[in-house]
């Protein structure tokens, strides 16, 4: 059996089924249609979904719910998510379980509200005070949309951590045919929680890389919920060794598991001296442009990327191992393609993989002509 659906609709199907029980929002093109489906499916499954005045209450309420045992969304676009960017290190530093959709359209400021671009990369990374991980998603199809915000589900319990789905406008918005039996059904990891015989605390200073059950409000605990610097106790401190601890465990719980959030899709050819590597939207005009290259007898491996961050170094220095060139097409100026060029490696003739952006940021989707063009494969 097939349905014909849309990324937002399979964004909210996968967060209902990864147990979301609360959604908050504010209308903004293109992500508006998942606070619209929301709006109408929490009601059947029993949880809340709310407009709030604003993208700054919007994800002020889903801390909130949170904190008083929700599983928690929202989704936005450039400018909320420049909004929610403070209450976004809020979550970082809280260590809130949050999922977040960024719809991305072409910025900045108000930009071109139903034009596509992935020019949020960076910002997603680096838009928060402090400067710590965050674990950012990229699906590049509707299955990719299902199968990640679950995943976005499970990896913001696991980590205590807001964990951001960098979607696209014209993945959320575009048609297609699905068939049912294609999603794909993954575990639903249950919260941790305090259980009473433990004492509260809301870090380990001994294992800076271990995540403690969250305890909700209203439990056996009297919560502490502190976002200025804080002891594992969760009380205000300035003591230098109290806040070194805090903040090497921010960074420790997450980089602790790079290998683990490594999610990629690896389409190796032998002998192939050229690699393209893609996320999003753009990764669909890849594999076309590769299959046409491909027929024509040209030798080329690809590496889509669905996580963006933390950077799967090693998935892509093995993929980058004896290349002699790679591409990277993505709509914006070049803005992961500076994370490939760190990451290119001297092998084993001495020669460094040369790294070609292919950049688009008027408006339109890069076609498969362009990577061909660039790749000298017409």
């Amino acid at each position: 059996m097939r349905e014909l659906t849309d990324g937002s609709q399979v964004i909210v199907r996968a967060a209902l089924d990864a147990g979301c029980n609360f959604f908050a929002g504010y209308p903004i093109t293109p992500a508006t249609s998942i606070l619209l489906y929301m709006m109408r499916e929490m009601p059947r499954v029993g949880g809340i979904a709310i407009q709030g005045e604003d993208e700054i209450a919007s994800i002020g309420f889903c801390i909130g719910a949170v904190m008083a045992g929700a599983k928690a969304m929202t989704a936005t676009s450039g400018p909320g998510i420049s909004l929610y960017s403070e209450n976004i290190g809020l979550a970082i530093m809280a260590e809130v379980p949050l999922v977040i959709v960024d719809c991305q359209r072409m910025g900045p400021a108000t930009g071109g509200a139903t034009t596509e671009a992935q020019g949020d990369i960076q910002f997603l990374r680096w838009g928060t005070s402090g400067g710590y991980p965050l674990i950012v998603l990229a699906p590049a199809n509707l299955l990719d949309c299902y199968r990640l915000t679950r995943q976005a589900f499970n990896l913001a319990e696991r980590f205590r951590a807001p964990v951001i789905i960098a979607a696209d406008k014209e993945l959320v918005t575009m048609n297609a045919s699905v068939a049912l039996a294609d999603y794909a059904v993954m575990p639903v990891e249950p919260r941790p929680t305090l259980s009473p015989e433990q004492p509260f605390a809301v870090f380990d200073p001994a294992d800076p890389a271990r995540v403690l059950p969250l305890a909700a409000y209203g439990g056996p605990h009297l919560v502490r919920v502190m976002t200025s610097s804080h002891d594992a106790a969760g009380y205000l401190t300035k003591n230098p060794t109290k806040v070194d601890q805090l903040n090497r465990h921010l960074a420790a719980k997450i980089d602790a598991h790079c290998r683990e959030l490594e999610f990629v899709l690896t389409d190796p050819q032998e002998g192939a001296k050229t690699l393209v590597i893609s996320y999003g939207i753009t990764a669909r005009a890849v594999h076309e442009a590769v299959r046409r290259a491909r027929h024509a007898g040209h030798r080329i491996t690809t590496l889509t990327l669905h996580t963006l961050w933390p950077v799967p170094e090693e998935a892509i220095r093995q993929a980058l191992h004896g290349m002699r060139r790679v591409l990277v097409p993505e709509l914006n100026l070049g803005q992961y393609t500076r994370e490939i060029e760190r990451l290119a490696c001297t092998d084993a003739g001495g020669a460094r993989p040369e790294v070609i952006g292919i950049h688009r940021v008027d408006g339109e989707m890069i076609a498969p002509e362009e990577i061909l063009a660039a790749g000298g494969w017409t």
